[in-house]
């Protein structure tokens, strides 16, 4: 059975870090596509990061040069390490691996910035 749990999200400082992971079992990792998103109160669903099975990575604007999508695949897990964190991320942040017209998501992980 196809599945992905996320972990690492917590409460943090403004400055701080995270480093979030996702590991996913009943799939072939390898080739699915992955990628992070977020979602706000009041918000849409954002994607934050991606990185694709052949290993091109994107980001969005706001946190370009502060995060960083990785993946392993020996150990089908994906990662986003997130520094220079500020009260705007805060959010449920959530793992999706894609491959065509098959989707998956992780149950969530709350990530909140706040002094």
């Amino acid at each position: 059975q196809e599945r992905l749990v996320e972990s690492g999200g917590g409460l943090v400082q403004p400055g701080g870090s995270l480093r979030l992971s996702c590991a996913a079992s009943g799939i072939a990792f390898n080739l699915y596509n992955t990628g992070w998103y977020r979602q706000a109160p009041g918000r849409q669903r954002e994607l934050v990061a991606s990185i694709s099975s052949g290993g091109n990575v994107d980001y969005i604007g706001s946190v370009k040069g502060r995060f960083t999508i990785s993946r392993d695949n020996a150990k089908n897990t994906v990662y986003l390490q997130m520094n220079s964190l500020k009260p705007e991320d805060t959010a449920v942040y959530y793992c999706n691996v894609k491959r065509n017209v098959r989707t998956y998501w992780g149950q969530g992980t709350q990530v909140t910035v706040s002094s």
